[in-house]
């Protein structure tokens, strides 16, 4: 079989023996628990979506009319309860308060304050300042002179007495303790540390011998059971529960967007059902009995009504114009009566003079012998 299967690889079944060697990736048990695994998810899935989507249809409702007007009107109450208060508040009564004491402190403190500046503290800082450069700085300059002097003294002893006690100290103290050091304490310290070696290299070989008496028997009692219960208990199993959980994921899924369908059609089953038992007839009603008998009370009703009223109100105000017409005329014939005719204006007359008339002879200048 193996000869027959290596000589007809050369003539194009290639391609089909790989795909038969190739394993599937879905096995036995994920075909056999898929189909029963979402219909059972589906049956369980399917009130739940529905419920949810009432509930989102609800909430959406509510929100619009309910919840959104409560939020602007309490909106409102809260901004006529906080915000306006407080800013009528700051605005009328802080604010102007708050400028009433910038004032007051600019008056009473800030001008004050100036003026001493000026006055009292600008001549008293310029009389210790010259105090300071004519009197204090002189004396001072005298007193460091003396301290530096005395201070030289004093060096000079200290330095003395330092270099005594230095040359003391060298030759009975370091010198011995040098001494001590190289030929005493250098060997005894040699010999400790050759000791301490020895016994951390014993100490080093036995904790050795019991650590890996100590792993090769955790090993054997722990590590080697645990590894064998992992490779051939736990990750068959966790294999088996993850294609189970997946299954479940997925049929969860499906049944999910399968029950969206369903609820929306159940949903334009139900639109359509409430349009045709309630919103059309009223439909029908509102447009085959209510406008037609609008539109009579209207023509017969209220447009003569309406026109009435209009007459009424014109003939009332034609009644007001002609009372006020007759109050006014009676008023001016009293002022003319008591204060008799008012004068009338002169008008001036404001065209240009005509041209002077040339001289003849025959013409005279005079008044008695002017034409």
């Amino acid at each position: 079989m193996d000869l027959e299967k290596s000589a007809a690889a050369p003539h194009g079944d290639v391609p089909a023996a790989k795909d038969r060697d190739t394993p599937d990736a879905e096995g036995c048990l994920v075909v056999a628990l898929r189909i029963p695994l979402r219909i059972v998810v589906l049956v369980l899935v399917v009130p739940v979506r529905m419920v949810w989507d009432a509930l989102v249809v609800a909430g959406r409702f509510l929100n619009d009319t309910v919840f959104r007007p409560l939020g602007r009107a309490a909106l409102w109450v809260g901004r006529a309860l906080f915000v306006w208060p407080f800013v009528g508040l700051w605005r009328y009564l802080l604010l102007p308060l708050g400028r009433g004491l910038v004032w007051l402190g600019k008056v009473l403190v800030v001008v004050p304050a100036g003026w001493a500046y000026r006055n009292l503290l600008t001549p008293l800082g310029h009389a210790l300042l010259w105090v300071y450069a004519r009197v204090l700085t002189p004396v001072g300059h005298g007193v460091l002179w003396v301290l530096r002097g005395v201070g030289a003294v004093l060096a000079a002893l200290g330095l003395g007495t330092y270099t005594a006690l230095a040359w003391l100290a060298r030759y009975l103290v370091v010198v011995p303790a040098v001494w001590l050091y190289a030929w005493v304490l250098t060997p005894v310290g040699h010999a400790i540390a050759w000791c301490a070696r020895g016994v951390v290299w014993v100490v080093s070989t036995v904790v050795t011998g019991v650590g890996l008496a100590l792993y090769w028997i955790t090993r054997v009692l722990f590590v080697l059971p645990a590894l064998a219960v992992w490779r051939w208990v736990l990750v068959p199993v966790g294999r088996v529960l993850a294609v189970v959980g997946q299954e479940i994921l997925d049929a969860l899924g499906h049944a999910w967007r399968i029950a969206g369908h369903i609820s929306l059609a159940v949903g334009r089953f139900l639109g359509t059902l409430f349009r045709w038992i309630f919103v059309e007839p009223v439909r029908w009603v509102y447009r085959s009995v209510l406008t037609p008998v609008g539109h009579a009370v209207r023509s017969a009703v209220l447009r003569p009504a309406a026109q009435a009223a209009r007459s009424v109100g014109r003939a009332t105000r034609q009644a007001l114009a002609s009372a006020r017409e007759s109050v006014r005329q009676a008023r001016a014939d009293f002022r003319r009566m008591l204060f008799g005719e008012p004068r009338q204006p002169q008008l001036a007359n404001r065209r240009e003079p005509p041209a002077r008339e040339a001289r003849t002879l025959g013409s005279s200048t005079t008044a008695l012998t002017k034409d």
